[in-house]
Protein backbone atom coordinates (compact mmCIF):
# COMPACT_ATOMS: atom_id res chain seq x y z
CA UNK A 1 0.00 0.00 0.00
CA UNK A 2 1.23 3.55 -0.67
CA UNK A 3 2.61 5.53 2.24
CA UNK A 4 -0.03 7.80 3.79
CA UNK A 5 1.47 10.47 6.09
CA UNK A 6 -1.97 11.26 7.51
CA UNK A 7 -2.14 7.77 8.99
CA UNK A 8 0.39 8.79 11.63
CA UNK A 9 -0.24 11.43 14.29
CA UNK A 10 2.04 14.47 14.10
CA UNK A 11 4.57 15.19 16.82
CA UNK A 12 7.16 17.84 17.51
CA UNK A 13 10.89 17.59 18.25
CA UNK A 14 12.68 19.80 20.74
CA UNK A 15 16.22 20.17 22.03
CA UNK A 16 16.79 20.65 25.76
CA UNK A 17 20.16 21.77 27.08
CA UNK A 18 22.00 20.70 30.21
CA UNK A 19 24.48 23.59 30.39
CA UNK A 20 27.03 23.00 33.15
CA UNK A 21 29.73 25.29 34.51
CA UNK A 22 31.69 25.63 37.75
CA UNK A 23 30.92 28.76 39.76
CA UNK A 24 32.27 29.47 43.24
CA UNK A 25 33.67 25.92 43.36
CA UNK A 26 30.22 24.37 42.77
CA UNK A 27 28.85 22.53 39.74
CA UNK A 28 26.01 24.69 38.42
CA UNK A 29 23.43 24.31 35.68
CA UNK A 30 21.57 26.93 33.71
CA UNK A 31 17.92 27.13 34.73
CA UNK A 32 15.19 29.30 33.22
CA UNK A 33 11.84 30.27 34.67
CA UNK A 34 9.08 29.56 32.19
CA UNK A 35 7.10 32.64 31.24
CA UNK A 36 4.34 30.81 29.37
CA UNK A 37 2.18 27.68 29.82
CA UNK A 38 2.63 24.83 30.34
CA UNK A 39 4.37 24.96 33.72
CA UNK A 40 4.31 28.76 33.73
CA UNK A 41 6.43 30.10 36.57
CA UNK A 42 8.31 26.82 37.06
CA UNK A 43 12.06 26.43 36.61
CA UNK A 44 13.22 24.36 33.66
CA UNK A 45 16.17 23.63 31.43
CA UNK A 46 16.68 25.92 28.44
CA UNK A 47 15.63 24.61 25.06
CA UNK A 48 13.17 24.95 22.24
CA UNK A 49 11.56 23.43 19.19
CA UNK A 50 13.65 22.26 16.25
CA UNK A 51 12.96 24.38 13.18
CA UNK A 52 11.99 22.82 9.87
CA UNK A 53 15.24 23.87 8.19
CA UNK A 54 17.77 22.73 10.81
CA UNK A 55 19.15 19.45 12.07
CA UNK A 56 19.48 18.53 15.73
CA UNK A 57 23.05 19.78 16.21
CA UNK A 58 22.19 23.09 14.55
CA UNK A 59 19.14 23.50 16.78
CA UNK A 60 21.17 22.76 19.91
CA UNK A 61 23.91 25.17 18.87
CA UNK A 62 21.32 27.87 18.15
CA UNK A 63 19.64 27.44 21.53
CA UNK A 64 23.04 27.49 23.25
CA UNK A 65 23.93 30.77 21.52
CA UNK A 66 20.56 32.32 22.33
CA UNK A 67 20.68 31.34 26.00
CA UNK A 68 24.39 31.89 26.81
CA UNK A 69 25.98 33.79 23.93
CA UNK A 70 28.33 30.85 23.43
CA UNK A 71 29.10 29.05 20.20
CA UNK A 72 29.74 25.34 20.15
CA UNK A 73 33.11 24.01 19.08
CA UNK A 74 34.31 20.64 17.91
CA UNK A 75 35.59 18.86 21.06
CA UNK A 76 38.29 17.16 18.98
CA UNK A 77 39.67 20.55 17.90
CA UNK A 78 41.47 23.17 19.99
CA UNK A 79 39.08 25.23 22.10
CA UNK A 80 37.89 28.46 20.58
CA UNK A 81 37.59 31.66 22.53
CA UNK A 82 34.08 31.87 23.98
CA UNK A 83 33.35 28.34 22.80
CA UNK A 84 31.67 25.47 24.60
CA UNK A 85 31.77 21.71 24.42
CA UNK A 86 28.43 20.41 23.10
CA UNK A 87 27.40 16.80 22.69
CA UNK A 88 24.16 14.88 22.32
CA UNK A 89 23.03 13.35 25.62
CA UNK A 90 19.89 11.22 25.17
CA UNK A 91 16.39 11.16 23.71
CA UNK A 92 13.24 11.45 25.84
CA UNK A 93 9.93 10.40 24.37
CA UNK A 94 7.35 9.61 27.06
CA UNK A 95 3.99 10.31 25.34
CA UNK A 96 2.84 12.31 28.37
CA UNK A 97 6.01 14.35 28.97
CA UNK A 98 4.45 17.49 27.44
CA UNK A 99 0.75 18.27 27.98
CA UNK A 100 0.51 20.29 24.73
CA UNK A 101 1.12 17.46 22.28
CA UNK A 102 3.43 14.55 21.60
CA UNK A 103 6.93 16.04 21.93
CA UNK A 104 10.19 14.13 21.64
CA UNK A 105 13.20 15.88 23.16
CA UNK A 106 16.78 15.27 22.10
CA UNK A 107 18.79 16.55 25.05
CA UNK A 108 22.32 17.91 24.70
CA UNK A 109 25.08 18.45 27.25
CA UNK A 110 27.09 21.69 27.12
CA UNK A 111 30.16 22.44 29.24
CA UNK A 112 32.00 25.73 29.51
CA UNK A 113 34.27 27.66 31.90
CA UNK A 114 32.87 29.97 34.57
CA UNK A 115 30.17 31.86 32.70
CA UNK A 116 28.65 35.29 33.33
CA UNK A 117 25.11 35.86 34.53
CA UNK A 118 22.72 34.47 31.89
CA UNK A 119 20.03 36.37 30.07
CA UNK A 120 16.48 35.11 29.66
CA UNK A 121 15.34 34.47 26.10
CA UNK A 122 12.46 32.92 24.20
CA UNK A 123 9.57 32.00 26.50
CA UNK A 124 11.70 32.33 29.66
CA UNK A 125 10.97 35.13 32.13
CA UNK A 126 14.15 34.70 34.14
CA UNK A 127 17.41 32.75 33.99
CA UNK A 128 20.08 31.92 36.53
CA UNK A 129 22.90 29.56 37.40
CA UNK A 130 21.94 27.19 40.21
CA UNK A 131 23.92 24.44 41.96
CA UNK A 132 22.86 21.09 40.55
CA UNK A 133 22.38 19.69 44.05
CA UNK A 134 19.71 22.32 44.69
CA UNK A 135 18.00 21.75 41.34
CA UNK A 136 17.87 17.99 41.95
CA UNK A 137 16.83 17.97 45.60
CA UNK A 138 13.92 15.66 46.26
CA UNK A 139 11.29 18.29 47.08
CA UNK A 140 12.05 20.43 44.02
CA UNK A 141 13.68 23.79 43.53
CA UNK A 142 12.78 27.30 44.64
CA UNK A 143 14.69 30.48 45.44
CA UNK A 144 14.25 33.63 47.51
CA UNK A 145 11.26 32.29 49.43
CA UNK A 146 9.30 31.16 46.38
CA UNK A 147 7.33 27.88 46.53
CA UNK A 148 9.47 24.81 45.97
CA UNK A 149 8.45 22.74 42.94
CA UNK A 150 10.05 20.11 40.70
CA UNK A 151 11.60 21.21 37.43
CA UNK A 152 9.12 21.42 34.55
CA UNK A 153 8.43 18.50 32.23
CA UNK A 154 10.95 15.66 32.80
CA UNK A 155 13.83 18.08 33.15
CA UNK A 156 14.94 16.74 36.53
CA UNK A 157 15.65 13.38 34.90
CA UNK A 158 17.40 15.03 31.96
CA UNK A 159 19.54 17.11 34.31
CA UNK A 160 20.43 14.09 36.44
CA UNK A 161 21.45 12.17 33.32
CA UNK A 162 23.58 15.08 32.11
CA UNK A 163 25.35 15.44 35.45
CA UNK A 164 26.11 11.72 35.56
CA UNK A 165 27.41 11.86 31.98
CA UNK A 166 29.82 14.65 32.95
CA UNK A 167 30.89 12.85 36.14
CA UNK A 168 31.63 9.62 34.34
CA UNK A 169 33.29 11.08 31.24
CA UNK A 170 35.89 13.10 33.15
CA UNK A 171 37.15 9.78 34.52
CA UNK A 172 38.35 8.50 31.16
CA UNK A 173 38.44 11.54 28.87
CA UNK A 174 39.94 15.04 28.86
CA UNK A 175 36.45 16.56 29.14
CA UNK A 176 37.25 18.27 32.46
CA UNK A 177 39.38 20.79 30.57
CA UNK A 178 36.18 22.07 28.91
CA UNK A 179 35.34 23.68 32.27
CA UNK A 180 38.66 25.57 32.21
CA UNK A 181 39.88 28.65 30.40
CA UNK A 182 42.40 27.96 27.57
CA UNK A 183 45.26 28.28 30.07
CA UNK A 184 44.80 26.94 33.60
CA UNK A 185 46.68 25.64 36.60
CA UNK A 186 46.60 22.13 38.02
CA UNK A 187 44.89 23.58 41.08
CA UNK A 188 42.10 25.04 38.95
CA UNK A 189 41.66 21.73 37.14
CA UNK A 190 41.55 19.92 40.49
CA UNK A 191 38.75 22.20 41.66
CA UNK A 192 36.80 21.25 38.53
CA UNK A 193 37.07 17.57 39.41
CA UNK A 194 36.11 18.31 43.01
CA UNK A 195 33.07 20.33 41.96
CA UNK A 196 31.84 17.80 39.39
CA UNK A 197 32.44 14.76 41.57
CA UNK A 198 31.47 16.46 44.84
CA UNK A 199 34.55 15.19 46.69
CA UNK A 200 37.83 16.60 48.00
CA UNK A 201 40.98 15.34 46.28
CA UNK A 202 44.53 15.17 47.58
CA UNK A 203 46.45 17.96 45.78
CA UNK A 204 49.75 16.10 45.50
CA UNK A 205 48.24 12.86 44.19
CA UNK A 206 46.11 14.79 41.73
CA UNK A 207 49.09 16.77 40.44
CA UNK A 208 51.07 13.57 39.97
CA UNK A 209 48.24 11.85 38.08
CA UNK A 210 47.32 14.64 35.67
CA UNK A 211 50.88 15.65 34.83
CA UNK A 212 51.88 12.00 34.42
CA UNK A 213 49.03 11.08 32.06
CA UNK A 214 50.35 11.18 28.48
CA UNK A 215 48.75 13.88 26.32
CA UNK A 216 46.45 15.23 29.04
CA UNK A 217 48.18 18.53 29.85
CA UNK A 218 50.80 20.57 28.01
CA UNK A 219 52.85 23.27 29.81
CA UNK A 220 52.46 26.71 28.25
CA UNK A 221 55.72 28.02 29.69
CA UNK A 222 53.89 30.68 31.71
CA UNK A 223 52.92 31.10 35.33
CA UNK A 224 50.22 32.93 37.25
CA UNK A 225 49.62 34.25 40.77
CA UNK A 226 45.84 34.62 40.37
CA UNK A 227 45.32 31.95 43.03
CA UNK A 228 47.53 33.80 45.48
CA UNK A 229 50.78 32.53 46.92
CA UNK A 230 53.63 31.29 44.77
CA UNK A 231 53.48 31.48 40.96
CA UNK A 232 51.69 28.40 39.59
CA UNK A 233 52.57 26.77 36.30
CA UNK A 234 50.07 27.21 33.48
CA UNK A 235 48.91 24.37 31.25
CA UNK A 236 46.61 23.90 28.28
CA UNK A 237 44.67 20.83 27.19
CA UNK A 238 46.81 18.29 25.34
CA UNK A 239 45.83 16.28 22.31
CA UNK A 240 44.63 13.21 24.20
CA UNK A 241 40.89 12.62 24.18
CA UNK A 242 41.05 9.39 26.22
CA UNK A 243 43.04 9.16 29.44
CA UNK A 244 45.26 6.16 30.10
CA UNK A 245 45.32 5.46 32.98
CA UNK A 246 41.87 6.93 33.76
CA UNK A 247 41.14 9.33 36.62
CA UNK A 248 39.01 7.06 38.79
CA UNK A 249 36.21 8.70 40.74
CA UNK A 250 36.61 8.19 44.51
CA UNK A 251 33.90 6.24 46.23
CA UNK A 252 31.74 8.34 48.55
Amino acid sequence: MPYDPSAFPPFAVTVDLVVLTVRRHALCALAVRRGEPPFQGRWALPGGFVRADEDLSQAAARELAEETGLRAHDPSAPAQDNGAHLEQLATYGDPKRDPRMRVVSVAHLALAPDLPAPRAGGDASNARWAPVEELLQQGGYGRDGEPVAPLAFDHAQILADGVERARSKIEYSSLATAFCTPEFTVGELRRVYEAVWGVALDPRNFHRKVTGTPGFLVPTGGTTTRQGGRPAQLFRAGGATLLNPPMLRPEV
